[in-house]
């Protein structure tokens, strides 16, 4: 059952400290807790819950905001439960009304929580803070010459969409170790289905277990073995998969039945019989790729995709369409399998005109974006795609094109920039989930978390620039200083992606 709580964020001073005190008001984790819409999406989270029996759920604000703590500090879910019994200001973070030196739940339970905030749920809430923080600390826009306010356009901003991958937490797959460990799984299957049937049949089904694994290693081992001999090697683990499924079915007819397995045992089970029907397809076939294959036991749920990028042209995760506007990054797409990205510029368009009231001045995407499609339905709207035009390229580019593709490229570089502080400083480049649905929980709260830094990290420079004014020349040169340095620094990362 779901009760419904008080989710507006009271005033640190109301906070109880049992050691005396109060919090601070000018606490990151305080300003965060006041930016973040709580109550308004209390009742959607509330459908979760549809029966009033059983034990009170936690509120929606200790829910989410525990997620956030989990990807702000980059810990576990076992040391973000410490984390939050022995800092006061992260349980104000999380809706508590007075500091408690107890654990504010089971660790187990932010996998529950992933579970039960969707990503288009964490998408909303992302979208609506942004909203504020554009409020409270506004971007400012170039004005444009006097020669073209004649001509003026009503489209206005800037739109920076890109597409990326979220790799997962698994070993890099190959059809030999896939197999092999489909072997080993069916092994365990066969001694618990045997188990009560012991009395009835005296003796056990052959699996040849130990032979199995030395010709598995005997490839393994070898740092480049030719192909005719790991093609020999899949086939002898096809064989032994392929006698151990009929070795099951024969249990199951003898007596035993799949209610001795339980729910992640049966659903083994049904991976391991469409890894060995689409190994055996490529084996016979001798071909090198099928249609939705899978790569993982433990997450069948991931797809190989190809991003022909350079060190890794294959990745193993979700594939994501995001975009970028004033520094701040929303997430659009996520998917395990494999799309083009090319058609999601449309839609991506009219969610900023939804949001904004009016159309991108200007949208900077790399080549797959730049479609015939896509130029004329921009066109129509005012709106240019960065980019050379389609052709053949002129021999004489005069200097505003060139200084103009290079400002494209430059603005371009922003969104590349926030992937990398996705996958540098928080968990985007290697998703620890292990379910389809926490795993794309865990990518949509990295996006928010990230929303929150840029807009901590705008609000720290504006206090600076505020308190310089107060301070001496001298005090004032070094936080100028500061400030430069911050946003070389951040030029010089977006750069280097």
């Amino acid at each position: 059952m779901y009760r419904k709580f008080e989710l507006a964020p009271k005033p640190p001073s109301e906070f109880e400290l049992h050691f005396g005190g109060s919090l601070s008001p000018d606490n990151r984790w305080v300003k965060m807790a006041e930016l973040i819409p709580w109550s308004e999406f209390e009742a959607e989270y509330a459908k979760n819950f549809p029966t009033e029996v059983g034990a009170p759920a936690k509120s929606f604000r200790m829910a989410l905001g525990a997620l956030i703590i989990k990807e702000k500090l980059g810990t576990s879910d076992r040391e973000t439960v410490e984390q939050i019994r022995e800092n006061p200001y992260l349980q104000y973070f999380i809706g508590q009304l007075a500091y408690s030196n107890e654990l504010p739940f089971d660790p187990s339970l932010l996998v529950h929580f992933r579970q039960r905030i969707s990503p288009n749920l964490i998408n909303k809430v992302n979208e609506r803070m942004v909203e504020k923080m554009r409020s409270t600390t506004p971007v400012k826009t170039e004005k444009k010459k006097d020669s073209d306010a004649k001509n003026e356009s009503p489209n206005c901003g800037k739109l920076i969409v890109d597409a990326t991958c979220a790799p997962a937490d698994i070993s890099y797959p190959t059809d030999l170790g896939l197999l092999n460990r489909a072997r080993v799984h069916t092994e365990k299957i066969i001694d618990i289905l045997y188990k009560p049937l012991k009395d009835q049949i005296q003796k056990k089904p052959r699996t040849y277990r130990n032979l199995a694994r030395k010709n598995y290693l005997l490839i393994a081992r070898q740092r480049r073995p030719s192909r005719n001999k790991k093609r020999q090697a899949i086939k002898k683990q096809l064989q032994y998969i392929k006698r151990n499924l009929a070795h099951i079915e024969q249990l199951i007819e003898s007596g035993a039945t799949l209610k001795n397995l339980n729910k992640k045992q049966y659903k083994t089970l049904l991976v391991l019989t469409e890894v060995y029907r689409q190994q055996l397809w490529l084996f016979e076939n001798n071909k090198q790729s099928i249609s939705d294959r899978i790569v993982s036991l433990s997450q069948p749920h991931i797809r190989p995709i190809v991003r022909g990028k350079a060190g890794k042209s294959v990745e193993f995760g979700a594939k994501l369409s995001a975009s970028c506007v004033e520094g701040y990054v929303f997430l659009y797409r996520m998917s395990w399998d494999n799309f083009n990205e090319s058609g999601d510029l449309k839609a991506q368009v009219e969610a900023y005109y939804s949001c904004t009231g009016y159309y991108p001045e200007s949208v900077h995407a790399d080549r797959i974006y730049r479609t015939r499609e896509n130029r004329a339905w921009c066109k129509e709207r005012g709106i240019r795609i960065s980019g050379p035009p389609l052709g053949r390229p002129p021999v004489n580019v005069s200097k505003e094109k060139k200084k103009q593709a290079k400002e494209d490229e430059g603005i371009r570089n922003a969104i590349e920039g926030k992937f990398g502080q996705g996958k540098r400083r928080f968990s985007l480049d290697r998703i620890m989930a292990k379910l389809d649905k926490t795993s794309q929980t865990a990518i949509a709260i990295t996006f928010l978390v990230m929303n929150l830094s840029t807009w901590w990290r705008r609000v720290f420079c504006v206090f600076l620039c505020n308190s310089g004014k107060t301070m001496p020349v001298f005090g004032f040169n070094i936080i100028c200083a500061y400030i430069s340095l911050k946003l070389r620094q951040e030029t010089l990362m977006f750069n280097s992606v």
